[in-house]
């Protein structure tokens, strides 16, 4: 048995800020968004007191993806100039980004935050994987295909950030224990206990169902691969909703195949999109929902955008800083 290493309780991780200069009690938010232009978008800048601008007057980048699918890198760094204080991107997620060093110093960086939808969308496949769902879902024969209740299980969150918070707030109810991995300057309230990085072997070991919500870092690629999947067994669930690249996808493939897993719930993949005739398509074991955990993409990403405008323009911190060194 791995030791499992003490609990963060009683440290406080500072939310991620970014200083804007206090020089004046207000400030122009002159705002270019582009490529994509949704008027809700556009609407919660003008209403948090921001002014439309082309890009070339433009002191803020409010960046809203056309196609999220393509690389966008080559046309924000475009847009770039030494005029630009601050970028607001639309995305969680920021290692695409920084992987291909649009990210600067230069002037503030901040991420969308989804993390309440996202933690519906964990509720709903733990769910799935506790009731048998996915198996459920493609019998054509009326037959008993077993389940359990979600009440009573161990669920381990792997990268406890603002969505396993919400998450934990969902489970709540339903009385089950939950195992949190985070930094050590967390407190997670409502985790039964937290572990810190190198507790991951000892929270597998415990739980019924493990979710893993890292940011994709060199750290974190393929942080559950064979040996992390044989530590859940033939008897728990994983859950991601994290990106793909964070579990070893052959290896997951291999598990599931001889039923060293129980099954898997993905709402991210490596590769993504995943090839129509890739194995995990036809598993009865496995529920795929396609990178669409935040259905009101958004108008979740407008409150983000419309908070941040408002702190720009009375010179407060910006929420949802990047933190470069960190990765996130």
């Amino acid at each position: 048995m791995l030791r499992i290493v003490r609990s963060f309780k009683h440290v406080r991780r500072p939310e991620p800020v970014a200083t804007v200069p206090a020089r004046r009690a207000t400030r122009e938010a002159r705002v270019w968004t582009g490529p994509a232009r949704p008027q809700v978008v556009s609407d919660a800048i003008t209403a948090a007191g921001g002014l439309l601008v082309d890009s070339a007057e433009a002191n803020v980048i409010v960046w809203t993806s056309e196609d999220y699918g393509s690389d966008a890198t080559p046309a924000l760094s475009a847009r770039l100039h030494p005029g630009i204080e601050w970028v607001q991107l639309d995305t969680a997620g920021v290692d695409h980004w920084i992987s291909n060093h649009v990210i600067d110093g230069d002037r503030i960086w901040t991420r969308a935050d989804y993390a309440s939808p996202v933690a519906e969308h964990v509720l709903g496949f733990l769910l799935a994987a506790c009731r048998r769902f996915p198996a459920y879902a493609r019998a054509t024969t009326w037959q008993p295909l077993g389940g359990e209740v979600l009440s009573g299980k161990t669920i381990g969150i792997v990268g406890c950030g603002r969505i396993g918070v919400e998450a934990i707030a969902l489970l709540r109810p339903f009385g089950v224990r939950i195992l949190a991995i985070t930094d050590p300057r967390a407190d997670i309230s409502g985790a039964d206990e937290c572990f810190g990085p190198d507790g991951l072997h000892g929270l597998l070991e415990l739980c019924d169902l493990a979710v893993i919500a890292l940011p994709l870092t060199n750290a974190t690629r393929r942080v559950i691969g064979a040996a992390e999947l044989a530590l859940i067994g033939s008897d728990g669930w994983l859950i991601n909703v994290g990106r793909g690249e964070l579990v070893d996808t052959d290896a997951l493939v291999e598990a599931l195949s001889w039923g060293g897993l129980g099954g898997a719930c993905l709402d991210v993949c490596d590769p993504e999109p995943l090839p129509d005739d890739h194995p995990l398509w036809g598993m009865d074991n496995v529920l795929i929902t396609q990178h669409s955990a935040n259905p009101g993409l958004l108008n979740t990403y407008a409150k983000t955008v419309a908070e941040n405008v408002r702190r720009f323009v009375v010179g407060d911190n910006l929420a949802l800083a990047i933190d470069v060194e960190r990765g996130y």
